[in-house]
């Protein structure tokens, strides 16, 4: 997929976070938020997986492992869920990680826990 279908992807999942979050506003565990955006996404024809089971690899490229990303959107993005006060530099580490290990190129880190949305993206 092309940077601007994939830049055109992520305002979409931004447009649906800040609609879900100015819906259900903050409080809910991070499960409840990760199934109003896969319910969103999907509405909008846009390929959404749950937990989705990811290869990590090691830097010679051998499979070391698994990771269950939050969501998987179109093969593309991965987005890690967070239902916390306040993002701080630990998430952003822990998402750079999984995109590091995992080889995906893109990736979103969506806080609802907090009253106003915060939404970070990461490009590897």
């Amino acid at each position: 997929m092309n940077n601007d279908k994939i830049f055109k992807l992520v305002d979409r999942i931004r447009e649906h976070s800040f609609s879900l979050h100015c819906y259900l506003k903050n409080g809910f565990l991070e499960k409840v938020y990760e199934n109003g955006l896969t319910n969103r996404l999907r509405k909008d024809k846009i390929n959404v997986v749950q937990q989705s089971k990811i290869k990590v690899y090691d830097e010679d490229k051998t499979i070391i492992g698994d990771y269950i990303a939050d969501l998987l959107v179109e093969k593309n993005i991965l987005v890690e869920l967070k239902a916390v006060k306040n993002l701080d530099d630990t998430h952003l580490a822990q998402l750079f990680a999984y995109l590091k290990a995992t080889k995906i190129k893109h990736g979103m880190l969506i806080n609802f826990g907090s009253p106003k949305i915060q939404i970070k993206k990461i490009i590897l």
